[in-house]
This record gives structure tokens, sequence and C-alpha cells, in this order.
């Protein structure tokens, strides 16, 4: 098995769920760090979503308050989150533009 360290940036997220990774079908994912920006001058709330390979989809983190300029990490300390194939990683904020998206991940095929 191959595995490979990544990292995917998404900028300007805003009011429309947006995916951030797919996990292709052959593949497995570990998440090892997931961190969100807020760009604007005032709060904004991000809620991080997972869908599964039966396409359901839950909650992660659900309209958690970043302070302005300031940063979420979702993932850190250790932590890790496992995604198998097809699963996908989505973010959404409370405005539009409001938030930058940096994952960081292993990717095993």
């Amino acid at each position: 098995m191959a595995t490979f360290f990544k990292n995917k940036v998404v900028k300007n997220v805003g009011t429309v769920p947006v995916e951030i990774f797919s996990v292709p079908s052959a593949s497995k994912c570990t998440g090892i760090g997931l961190s969100i920006a807020n760009l604007l001058d005032g709060n904004t709330r991000v809620s991080i979503t997972i869908r599964d390979d039966t396409s359901v989809t839950g909650y992660y983190v659900k309209d958690v308050m970043i302070a302005p300029n300031a940063s979420l990490r979702a993932i850190n300390g250790g932590e890790k989150l496992i995604m198998p194939g097809d699963n996908i990683l989505y973010v959404q904020a409370d405005q539009d533009d409001a938030v930058d998206v940096i994952f960081s991940f292993v990717e095993i095929v």
C-alpha cells in the first residue's frame, strides 16, 4: 500500500456547502489536520459535515463561532478523522466568502 501526505486548500467558503475532499473509491483517508480561518471583520459560524458511502450526511462540527481574524482547529493535537472510500468532507459558513480551509491528510491507496 502506498501512503501519501497531502494538503487541500479551499479559499472563500461561504453559505453553500463546499466539498473539501472526496475520498476515491479505492482509497482510505486519515485527516490529521483541519484548520478554518475567518476572513471577516466580524464573527462567523461554520459547520463541517461528512457524507458516507451510503449518502448519509452527519455533522462533525455544527455552527461553531470563529472570532474575527481567528481560526478553528477542528482536527489537531493527535486527533484523527478516519474516512473510507467514497466519503466526502464539506464545510459551510453562515456568510459569503467567510473562511479559508486547509485540510491535511494521509491518503492510503
